[in-house]
């Protein structure tokens, strides 16, 4: 699936959201959308739980 397919689709579920629901539930499924996109990542492994922890002086450049 591109990420123009999946972009798409969580647009059109943050505007059912937010339309039958209103504004908490569009911020609920924007805030659980991104808890799922970061577990997800995590799970690929293209990130790393250290990676949200360390300071800016730790980073490398």
């Amino acid at each position: 699936m591109s990420m123009a397919v999946a972009g798409m689709i969580a647009g059109l579920a943050l505007g059912f959201a937010g339309y039958f629901g209103g504004f908490g539930a569009f911020v609920l499924v924007a805030a659980l959308g991104a808890v799922g996109f970061v577990v997800g990542r995590l799970l690929e492994g293209d990130v790393e739980i250290g990676d949200f922890f360390r300071g800016r002086s730790d980073r490398r450049r």
